[in-house]
């Protein structure tokens, strides 16, 4: 088992690529908390640990300091330790920038980024204290090539690559690393709002030739939260099959 006895947070993790990064964990051995607004997670987790599987849900928005520093002393009195931090939680508000409204700017930021600085903020202290932690980030192809209509999300995904060789810098010397994804194409919920004909139209411009799955970015989750990892530090790592840039 590549995580026995690691205590991992994921942010966003009732459902997607979060939900299959979860199940993944604790099959590797975590004890896993699943941090999201989806009232699916309870049934979610309560799912996999009657496959005698280590998972917990906490109800809890990632743009909510208080919350989320709650859940994480919750952690600490029970398990007395954080390991791993997956900051997967994320949403999109799509409009070219002419339509773009404040709200939908300033929400996707509140979320994809001022949430990672959240989370990674009050987790860092504690791995910090321990003297050992993954932090892992999701950020996005698009991030590095851009995408139409998507002005606020583009800007969050390019800043989580930033901040993770911050991060990186800041926190190698106390044994964490802080690395991100950059998922291409993935079939999830939130690309089922895609019309199918224009997902058909996105397929050639993978190599690989269809879409990916989400157990594809949990597999990468994984090497990066990982011992075997232990040198990788302020990358993003690109998995979209070859999407032209």
């Amino acid at each position: 088992m590549r995580l026995k006895n690691k205590i991992a947070i994921i942010t966003g993790g009732a459902a997607g690529i979060g939900a299959a990064t979860a199940e993944l964990f604790a099959q590797e051995g975590a004890t896993v908390f699943i941090w999201d607004q989806s009232d699916l997670g309870e049934a979610f987790a309560a799912s996999l640990r009657s496959k005698q599987l280590a998972v917990y849900f906490t109800k809890l928005s990632v743009t909510d300091k208080l919350a989320i520093e709650s859940a994480v002393n919750d952690i600490i009195k029970t398990h007395s330790r954080i390991d791993i931090l997956i900051n997967n939680a994320g949403i999109t508000k799509d409009k070219t920038l002419l339509k773009m409204q404040e709200e939908e700017w300033d929400k996707v930021l509140a979320v994809n980024l001022t949430g990672v600085f959240n989370c990674t903020q009050i987790v860092a202290q504690h791995m910090k204290n321990q003297q050992y932690g993954r932090i892992v980030s999701a950020s996005s192809n698009v991030g590095l090539r851009g995408n139409y209509g998507q002005t606020n999300y583009v800007a969050t995904k390019s800043a989580i690559i930033g901040i993770s060789k911050v991060w990186a810098l800041e926190l190698g010397r106390f044994g964490i690393t802080a690395n991100c994804i950059a998922p291409g194409f993935i079939e999830t919920q939130m690309t089922d709002a895609i019309p199918e004909e224009l997902k058909q139209k996105m397929i050639p411009m993978i190599p690989n030739g269809h879409w990916g799955k989400p157990i594809d970015i949990a597999y990468g989750y994984l090497y990066l939260a990982s011992d075997e990892a232990s040198f990788v530090n302020g990358i993003c790592l690109t998995i979209d099959g070859g999407t032209a840039r």
